[in-house]
């Protein structure tokens, strides 16, 4: 009994020693927290006070920025001092955390952490159970970063540099963060990775989310760790388990599919044709994998430009027929180049485990066909550059021939004699003169020698603006044996005296006769933001519902207060629809109208229409003084005129008269000619400008008249009233009644026995002149302010 009680106790102070030994490795851990926490003083890596402030800390940090940028500041401690004055901005520049820091020390952000470290240690504590991951957590981030320090990116390194290296290579980014736990699970894979596919040409990126906060919220991660990939300048997030084959397939899922063909004994000849309508040289590999190596298809990614790429599995049935006519040994993986001989490579590379600068400099030394051709620009700097120095002169022998289906003989004998002639300060080019014809005329002398034939220059470039120095050959190029003599002639000349060259020309840009058409590049377009936006809307589904979700809604109120509206117009119509007995009145015709009156009376508006006479008392109210949006539609009458125009003025405007926006009025042109004249000043076309000659200025009818005055804008717009068809026919020239020339004379017919005109018959279009009115599509004419009615 007395044992047990002793092994009890025993018991008792080893768990007790444990207990003390935990305590105070937490209180070891939260003082050295505390410690590097002291240790760095974001005013001093400013180098302002504690009082500074946000426009001094803002400068401070700017001019350091600038100062120790990794990209300016070539210092081997430029890149941790950068670190930490981003940090030290990123306190101060945030008024709670620079609070934060004043009153703890620290900026606040590792709180929620230091919380979670707590319960994960009592959690322990409880259950006697240690994790080693979380002791052997690098707490320090040097060791964490010393594998991703050669991969760091900043803003501006991925702007100039990654971004259009990713039009030839792809890139792999990580975005990683302090205090990731599950960034050091994937560490080991990702270096795994990073060492196969590094090695393979793709490009490897690291991009810190506390320190490069704007490229991390530019390239769209919000969590760490995430993995990207950019090509062509895309990005596309990698959502799948890190292990090292899914980061490999994803790698090659960024590729476009259509880089290598795969070609086989039915399809080879077609294949290395192609370099015609192409103008690239095509290379084939050979290999025993059923599927496309990942590397051939980066180097294909990185060289598309220049050569088209094929792959032949030479486990296939029937591939032995290529394979013994070029000569491979199916063993060994083997990279054929063809240029404009179809039969047989330009060059071989043939070795088991080929690296990919082997590949690089393979490929480089044969992007070119042997004489190519001129098709864009951009092609004619890379084949004929300009003269540098004069040890490094280089010569272009250019062949001007017309386009061919197949290959004529003067091109068959130029291309011989390019392949007996090959230097490396002299390059042969050729151009088909009737698509590239300002090129061509330059260089062809003004005469009839070499119409419709071929001609040979040779040209040194002098600057990129196009100036040149070139010969032209005298006679027309056919290929004999002569030809060739002379041209070598020339060439051996050329090493000992390039005052050869005595002619001088601006060359004009080449035609791009390569680039896709309008609709091919506009069909591109569209399936890539097609692809990018089916790839955003698979990935962020949940975030899309829930926008789909707030929009749909918005649509479903915004139709519901429609119906509403619309439901409650057609009620106000019903109820607003004139009785039978007014009805009645406006078939007749014949009743006098009693919706005219003085502005004293009052007439109900439901089935008439109020019309306001124009006085000094009224003037102000209902025009100068009027609202904004609203309109006076004025009528012009005269005393003898104005019982038939304000009827048919009536019948004309009621269907308007449910507008709250819209008055109608009348002015009596008798009382108030003069504001009249001054108004139509300003509508020429409507009212020319009398003179002292015009003596029947006056007397100008302007009856039927209707004005629609915007008092706020200053501005109306004027109804001409229509002629009846009975006064055409029967005053003739003088129907005219705007014009004062004839206006004796039709005075004098209308007296004969014509009778009066028809004044109801100015109004006829009246309606369909409101309708536009309405529309707004009117000629509206200002006036700088409205006269006094007197």
């Amino acid at each position: 009994m007395v044992e047990k009680i002793m092994l009890w106790k025993g018991r008792e102070m080893e768990v007790k020693k444990l207990s003390i030994s935990w305590q105070f490795l937490i209180v070891l851990v939260l003082i050295l927290q505390i410690l590097s926490a002291l240790d760095f003083d974001p005013y001093r890596v400013l180098g302002v006070s504690r009082t500074a402030s946000q426009a001094d800390i803002k400068k401070a940090y700017k001019k350091l920025a600038r100062e120790w940028h990794p990209d300016k500041n070539k210092d081997p401690g430029a890149e941790e001092k950068f670190i930490q004055i981003s940090k030290a901005y990123e306190i101060l520049s945030n008024e709670e955390k620079r609070s934060h820091y004043e009153h703890y020390g620290d900026a606040g952000e590792s709180q929620g952490y230091q919380k979670h470290r707590e319960y994960h240690f009592r959690h322990f504590y409880e259950n006697f159970y240690f994790d080693e991951s979380f002791f052997h957590f690098p707490f320090n981030s040097e060791q964490r970063d010393s594998i991703d320090e050669k991969y760091l990116m900043h803003f501006s390194h991925y702007v100039n540099e990654v971004v259009p290296d990713s039009f030839k290579k792809p890139y792999l980014i990580k975005i990683t963060s302090d205090w990731c736990f599950s960034c050091i699970h994937i560490e080991p894979i990702w270096k795994e990775v990073v060492q196969e596919l590094e090695g393979l040409g793709v490009g490897i990126g690291v991009v810190h989310a506390g320190y490069e906060r704007r490229l991390a919220h530019h390239l769209g991660a919000h969590s760490t760790p995430s993995i990207l990939g950019i090509i062509n300048g895309k990005i596309s997030f990698f959502h799948n388990a890190v292990v090292r084959e899914n980061l490999r397939q994803f790698v090659e899922s960024l590729l476009p599919g259509n880089l290598v063909e795969k070609v086989t004994n039915k399809n080879y000849v077609r294949f290395l044709s192609g370099w015609q309508q192409e103008n690239k040289p095509h290379v084939l590999l050979f290999d025993q994998m059923p599927t496309i190596p990942l590397l051939y298809k980066l180097i294909a990614f990185a060289y598309k430009d220049y050569l088209s790429f094929g792959y032949v599995y030479v486990g296939l049935r029937g591939a032995e027929e290529m394979t013994r006519q070029y000569n491979v040994n199916v063993y060994t993986p083997t990279i054929l180049i063809f240029k404009e001989h179809i039969h047989k490579p330009a060059d071989v590379i043939q070795a088991r485990g080929m690296k990919r600068q082997v590949i690089d400099d393979f490929i480089t030394q044969n992007k070119y066909l042997l004489a190519a051709r001129l098709t864009s620009q951009k092609l004619f700097h890379e084949l004929c550059p300009v003269k540098r120095s004069h040890r490094q002169r280089k010569y272009c022998v250019v062949l001007l021939t017309a386009e061919a289906t197949k290959l004529s003989t003067p091109f068959e004998a130029f291309l011989s004699f390019a392949l007996a002639n090959t230097q490396d300060t002299v390059r042969f080019v050729h151009a088909y003169s009737n698509r590239q014809q300002e090129f061509a005329s330059t260089l062809l002398p003004d005469s009839d020698t070499f119409q419709g034939k071929s001609a040979v220059s040779i040209l040194e470039r002098r600057n990129t603006a196009g100036r040149v120095v070139y010969k032209t050959l005298e006679d027309p190029w056919t290929g004999s044996e002569s030809d060739k003599f002379i041209l070598l002639g020339y060439l051996n000349q050329l090493r000992k005296d390039p005052a050869l060259l005595s002619s001088e020309a601006v060359l004009p840009d080449l035609t791009d006769e390569l680039a896709p058409i309008f609709l091919l590049r506009w069909l591109y377009s569209a399936s890539d933001y097609i692809s990018v936006c089916y790839a955003i809307v698979f990935h962020n589904w949940q975030e899309i519902m829930i926008i789909l979700s707030l929009i749909f809604s918005a649509l479903f109120i915004l139709f519901g207060s429609a119906v509403i509206q619309a439901f409650s117009d057609s009620n106000e119509e019903q109820e607003s629809s004139p009785p039978d007995k007014e009805e009645a009145r406006e078939k007749t015709g014949k009743t006098e109208p009693s919706f005219t009156k003085e502005p004293s009376s009052k007439i109900p508006k439901k089935g008439f229409v109020e019309v306001t006479e124009l006085t000094d008392i009224t003037y102000t109210s209902n025009l100068v003084r009027l609202r904004p949006g609203h309109m006076n539609v004025v009528l012009i009458l005269s005393n003898s005129t104005k019982t038939s125009l304000l009827q048919k003025f009536a019948l004309e405007v009621y269907s308007f008269t449910g507008s709250s926006c819209l008055h109608f009025s009348f002015l009596n042109l008798d009382k108030h000619r003069e504001w009249l004249e001054y108004l139509l000043e300003f509508a020429q076309d409507a009212a020319p400008i009398p003179n002292q000659y015009d003596k029947h200025f006056m007397e100008r009818d302007y009856t039927g008249y209707v004005l629609a005055l915007n008092g706020h804008k200053k501005y109306f717009c004027l109804f001409k009233p229509q002629k009846a068809v009975e006064e055409e026919e029967a005053m003739g020239p003088c129907s005219d009644f705007d014009s004062s020339l004839h206006l004796g004379e039709c005075r004098g017919k209308s007296s004969s026995g014509l009778g009066p005109r028809p004044i109801k018959g100015k109004l006829s279009k009246l309606s369909l002149w409101m309708e536009r009115l309405l529309e707004g599509s009117l000629q509206r004419f200002y006036i700088p302010s409205w006269p006094d009615l007197d």
